[in-house]
């Protein structure tokens, strides 16, 4: 992967930036673009649905390679949670994914957690954990303010 294409992957220099040039990847089936918003770092990971933890950028490379193979991935983030700091920043998201079936396109909602540190190349993903997949859309569980009278 050249320098090139990893400064692409950075315009605008946010972890917001990546985020949504790795969606963007999913979703054209980019396998350069996706993986130029990973890190240059030896212990990369990455869990897809039901999967194995794949470590490394050899392992996450070959296992998007072959998703793309059958397609691009409709998948688009929702109701983003983030936890900031000066060099990292993490997001947990709910993925709405859109998936063909022979009765047609139905959406599919999968739990997902982000990991973008700021390296010597700007933001970059560093790991990306997703849930197995769900038919119906996962409700979200808030605390209750307890309120005084």
């Amino acid at each position: 992967m050249s320098r090139t294409k990893k400064q692409a992957a950075a315009v605008g220099g946010t972890a917001d930036d990546i985020e949504a040039a790795f969606y963007e990847a999913l979703q054209n089936a980019d396998l350069e673009k996706l993986m130029a918003c990973w890190a240059d770092e030896d212990d990369l990971v990455c869990v897809h649905p039901s999967g194995p933890r794949l470590v490394g950028m050899p392992a996450i490379r070959s296992a998007f390679d072959a998703m793309f193979s059958k397609g691009s991935i409709r998948a688009w983030p929702e109701s983003v949670r983030k936890i900031e700091s000066i060099a990292s920043s993490v997001h947990n998201v709910r993925e709405r994914i859109e998936v063909l079936t022979e009765e047609g396109p139905r959406l599919v909602y999968v739990i997902a957690t982000n990991v973008y540190h700021k390296t010597a190349q700007g933001w970059r993903m560093v790991a990306h954990h997703a849930s197995p997949g769900a038919d119906q859309e996962p409700q979200e569980v808030t605390p209750t303010p307890h309120v005084l009278h």
